[in-house]
């Protein structure tokens, strides 16, 4: 059985780079995921008129495309890629997914009794 003779420190780092790579992956999957849930939508009621009903539905798409979008952006940062206009290029992100990234939606009243 070999013995790994690197420093800890390194092979530590190379842990934290790892998992850093790893949780940047699985941000930009869910950010293509939910996108795509969004064109999806769009796609499908492209000709209708947009009822208030359609209308929350896709604005729960957009914060939720949003949400992902901000999980990614702060990902890379944490990883030093500090230009998010890339992002916003290449996964073709929407001027209103953009503008809500990073909002918290407010909570929900409790019901009275």
């Amino acid at each position: 059985m070999s013995r790994d003779l690197r420093p800890p420190v390194d092979i530590l780092h190379y842990e934290i780079v790892q998992e850093q790579a790893s949780a940047l992956g699985r941000m930009g999957s869910a950010l293509e995921q939910s996108l795509a849930r969004l064109r999806e939508f769009d796609a499908a009621h492209a000709d209708a008129e947009a009822p208030a009903s359609m209308q929350a539905a896709r604005r729960k798409l957009v914060m939720e495309a949003g949400q992902a979008l901000w999980m990614f952006v702060v990902q890379r940062e944490a990883s030093g890629l500090r230009d998010s206009r890339h992002i916003m290029r290449t996964y073709n992100v929407p001027g209103d997914v953009q503008r809500c990234m990073g909002l918290v939606p407010a909570p929900s009243k409790p019901a009275s009794k």
